[in-house]
């Protein structure tokens, strides 16, 4: 088969397209033919050395991917082959199969494509760990998502509009807010050119916003702590700015507002039943059309570096997939 390798630490252009071996599903995996592959900010760190676990080296990153059962192993009994699946891989997605643990996998909902299914744990499993579990995000609330034209960015407010929150959304482009008005944000920020702090407190007569959905850190944290509310919450995602902020402890007082960290790995694996509940809810809105994954880019493995880069650029508009 084909995949994407890394065998040494670097930026995306390190990678290289090589044919491997095809994997063989053991006691309690599968195989799994990729359609396609979500690309996440973590592979790009991953690749760099840069994130809190890695692979050995070499190792095909890419972490999640939806397709088709290929074979099975001793003691599968919940999938076959000819099921369509979303599988949560960790690493080994950006290739043409993938071994996965069974227990890992869901199916793939009646009429939803590959792409979309790929595009829709990590983006939207962070999102509404963020803001159901981390957040309590309650209707009437106002909610401000950094960083809202990305992946998770648009998880967010497309998952705050369903909770029956008002959305304000911050882009750096006109076609990025414009992709964020389409996904529900009542209210869009250049935080390019505006300066967040005065353009959200006339948005919100004063009072600041309730709820913060920050994957992007740098300055913009600093700027967005300053408008939280009366014992509003934010949330840290990540630093997709590159830069991990340091903010004033006073503001956390005087505000009576909290800083909550988001570590969705983790609770993943510390507690799996309560991410069962987050993923039926996830799939029941994706049913029912309230959550709608914006594919914003498709890349051949042979361009998936191409991907990744951009990602890291930030110039990707909702979620790019790798298409083996």
């Amino acid at each position: 088969m084909k995949a994407l390798v890394c065998e040494a630490w670097g930026l995306p252009e390190t990678l290289v397209v090589k044919d491997l071996a095809d994997p063989q599903a053991g006691p309690g995996q599968v195989v799994v033919r990729v359609h396609a592959a979500g690309v996440n900010f973590p592979d790009a760190l991953i690749i760099q050395n840069k994130y809190q676990f890695t692979p050995p080296l070499p190792f095909v990153p890419g972490s999640e991917a939806a397709g088709v059962v290929e074979s099975v192993g001793d003691g599968v009994s919940q999938v076959r082959p000819g099921d369509r699946v979303i599988a949560l891989t960790g690493s080994g997605a950006f290739a043409e199969r993938v071994q996965v643990a069974a227990a890992a996998l869901t199916p793939l909902p009646e009429g939803v494509d590959f792409a979309t299914g790929a595009a829709l744990i990590l983006s939207y499993g962070t999102a509404y760990h963020a803001l159901v579990d981390r957040g309590a995000l309650q209707r009437g609330e106002t909610l401000l998502v950094l960083g809202a034209a990305g992946g998770v960015g648009l998880a967010a407010v497309e998952i705050g509009k369903a909770l029956g929150a008002r959305v304000i959304a911050t882009a750096s482009s006109e076609q990025k807010r414009g992709i964020c008005r389409e996904h529900g944000a009542d209210e869009v920020i250049d935080y390019a050119t505006a300066d967040l702090k005065s353009t959200l407190a006339t948005l919100t007569a004063g009072a600041g916003v309730d709820v913060i959905f920050d994957p992007v850190g740098g300055a913009f944290t600093e700027a967005a702590l300053r408008s939280c509310a009366w014992r509003g919450r934010h949330l840290v995602i990540g630093f997709a700015n590159g830069d991990i902020p340091r903010v004033p402890a006073n503001l956390l007082l005087l505000k009576g507002c909290s800083l909550i960290g988001v570590f969705w790995g983790r609770y993943v694996k510390s507690q799996p039943a309560a991410w069962a509940r987050d993923l039926a809810a996830l799939l029941e809105w994706l049913r029912a059309g309230r959550l709608r994954p914006h594919i914003g880019g498709r890349y051949s493995l042979e361009r998936g570096a191409q991907a990744l880069s951009a990602l890291l650029a930030r110039k990707a508009c909702g979620k790019l997939v790798i298409t083996p």
